[in-house]
């Protein structure tokens, strides 16, 4: 198992996650890989509710929780208990970061919210990642991605034409909450390292939704008239979409005028360019249920394989459509190192997604696999000053539990 010293950029920042299931240890995870200390403090009894998902499990394991969580060393507190809260308390003490995503206020009835945290050290960054935000109307309510995927608007722009309605395949909201959380985070610490002061940094699952939404809302906001879903096509510019071939799908991009006449021409089509129809791509939008139709036709003559080769040779931005297990054997995705390989105490020999933003100087890293619940409790009591009679009664207590 690779423990080595972080080397990323953000080597001895000290985070504490309060945070549980998908975004907040999103935002954890991305810390950790740049080189951050994650102390994910896990609640009584159970743990992170992630560990309990059914399914897919390596050997009794959590396959999600294990990619949400590496890089990351786990304490078990019951916040319930006076032990638990002072536990908490010494921690946020000597940390950089906090982030929660419990529900507005429950965390303040502890005596454990932003306020009171910051007077016990100025310098926090206290981040707060929930499903609304902490103000307006209905910040007192909790978030779920799919939940969030519909009130954003995102539902409404995805899937097919005339289709029911279809989230994206991804936790998108809970995803990209982290990412700005994270953004948030490294921006407040610039400011701290400004100014010696910590803050307060609060993002939710409906903002990041709505962040996602750029391109249908500028159409809005210029027009008034609200767009919906396109299948795979793009918003503004055709032809830019998947298209059958005769073994499958791929995707082409004729983003503008250059790239559509090298399509035209490859696909045999070349009437098509001088075609009223098609002749700008304000036309192509109007008519581009056509021209995909016509573009089809073609491209349903020859296997993926072939038009990639000529595509790529001509130039034109095109791709295959990939499963996950295509994706995680290319050799791209090999070469910059997006797979990686851990050792975990209990599941063995696994695999997680590697670190997305690579450094010259500083770079990131997959150090250590996601813990197991509790393993780190004594080695980070001791860390903070616990003695170890005091650890025993913590235990005694309940307010802690340690592997």
């Amino acid at each position: 198992m690779n423990t080595a010293p972080a080397t990323g950029p953000l080597a001895g920042l000290k985070v504490i996650e309060l945070a549980q299931i998908m975004a907040g240890p999103s935002c954890g995870a991305l810390l950790a890989d740049l080189g951050a200390e994650v102390i994910k403090v896990e609640k009584i009894p159970g743990g992170d509710d992630t560990r309990r998902y059914a399914e897919p499990q390596v050997n009794g394991e959590s396959a999600a929780f294990m990619m949400m969580n590496r890089n990351k060393r786990s304490i078990a507190v019951d916040l319930k208990t006076d032990g638990g809260r002072r536990v908490l308390r010494r921690l946020a003490e000597r940390a950089d970061v906090l982030t929660e995503n419990y529900r507005r206020g429950a965390l303040d009835r502890l005596g454990l919210g932003y306020e009171a945290l910051h007077a016990l050290n100025p310098a926090l960054i206290y981040c707060a990642i929930s499903g609304y935000g902490r103000t307006g109307p209905a910040a007192d309510k909790g978030g779920f991605d799919l939940i969030a995927q519909g009130v954003s608007g995102l539902m409404s722009i995805t899937g097919e034409p005339g289709g029911a309605p279809v989230k994206v395949g991804s936790p998108v909201t809970d995803m990209n909450a982290g990412l700005l959380a994270a953004l948030g985070i490294v921006s407040a610490y610039v400011h701290r390292l400004k100014t010696g002061q910590g803050q307060f940094v609060d993002t939710s699952l409906l903002e990041a939704g709505i962040h996602q939404t750029a391109w249908q809302a500028a159409i809005f906001f210029a027009t008034g008239v609200s767009p919906g879903p396109g299948g795979s096509a793009h918003v503004l510019a055709a032809p830019y979409q998947a298209f059958p071939t005769r073994d499958g799908w791929i995707n082409i991009g004729g983003a503008n005028q250059s790239n559509w006449e090298r399509i035209a021409r490859l696909v045999g089509a070349p009437e098509l360019i001088d075609d009223p129809r098609f002749r700008d791509n304000s036309a192509r939008m109007v008519h581009r249920d056509e021209l995909a139709a016509l573009l089809a036709a073609h491209l349903r003559e020859r296997d993926t394989a072939d038009w990639l080769r000529e595509l790529d040779a001509a130039g034109i931005p095109a791709g295959p459509i990939r499963s996950i297990g295509e994706m995680a054997a290319d050799p791209q995705t090999l070469a910059r190192e997006m797979v990686v390989e851990l050792e975990h105490p209990v599941a063995g020999r696994t695999r997680a997604l590697g670190v997305p933003v690579k450094f010259s100087a500083t770079p990131g890293s997959v150090r250590r696999p996601a813990p197991t619940f509790g393993q780190h409790t004594r080695e980070v009591l001791l860390e903070h000053g616990f003695e170890g009679a005091e650890i025993e009664a913590l235990l005694a207590e309940g307010a802690i539990r340690a592997a």
